[in-house]
């Protein structure tokens, strides 16, 4: 928080702050759960959650999915994807990995960033940012993606790239392979300033 007390509660996009240390630790405001068969998505003008839509396929998200505040992305995040028209004009979405099963969302919490999964949705700069609770012990010693088991990053890339499809639909992603902390870090300070010019400047 920007203050010790706010008579209000704050907007978790634009009230909360970027974190504790960013872009190694940031806030994480958590939408959805993957114990959750609907997906969440917060109001952009209320700030309290909303229901999106029910989940279209069998495939519930493997992680606590949210996004980072006081992001968005825009031309920034769209110039470090390669084939991207555009960003996609949402905050920058974080999922989180626990050893210990968190099963509420409308939450903040510490993300230690550790790397990202490139995504284009419909031309669409769309990047996964992925972390580790930063209290967690099991994770306490995880400082980039590449330290986590191949097969949860297989998970979450397969997660995210068959999660809006349908039978006999065409797919409309793509997904890249994973990157590390160090790119994960330009793509939040892009962000981070494409927030700035969007609602601040």
């Amino acid at each position: 928080m920007t203050r010790p007390f706010n008579k209000w509660r704050p907007h978790p996009w634009h009230g909360l702050d970027l974190g504790p240390n960013p872009p190694e630790v940031v806030h994480a405001f958590i939408e959805s759960t993957p114990f959750d068969y609907v997906k969440y998505e917060v109001d952009k003008r209320s700030g309290f959650l909303r229901v999106d839509r029910p989940h279209r396929t069998s495939s519930l998200p493997p992680n606590l999915y949210g996004f980072i505040p006081r992001t968005y992305c825009g031309r920034r995040v769209c110039d470090l994807m390669p084939g991207a028209k555009r960003g996609d004009h949402d905050p920058l979405d974080i999922c989180v990995l626990s050893n210990r099963r968190i099963s509420r969302a409308e939450i903040i919490l510490n993300a230690r960033v550790v790397g990202g999964i490139p995504m284009i949705d419909g031309g669409e700069a769309d990047d996964k940012i992925v972390s580790v609770l930063d209290s967690d012990d099991v994770y306490a010693g995880v400082t980039d993606i590449s330290e986590l088991p191949e097969s949860l990053v297989e998970r979450l890339r397969h997660y995210f790239s068959t999660y809006k499809t349908l039978p006999d639909e065409p797919e409309r992603v793509i997904i890249g392979k994973a990157y590390g902390r160090e790119k994960a870090a330009e793509v939040i300070a892009a962000a981070s300033a494409d927030y700035q010019e969007e609602f601040v400047d």
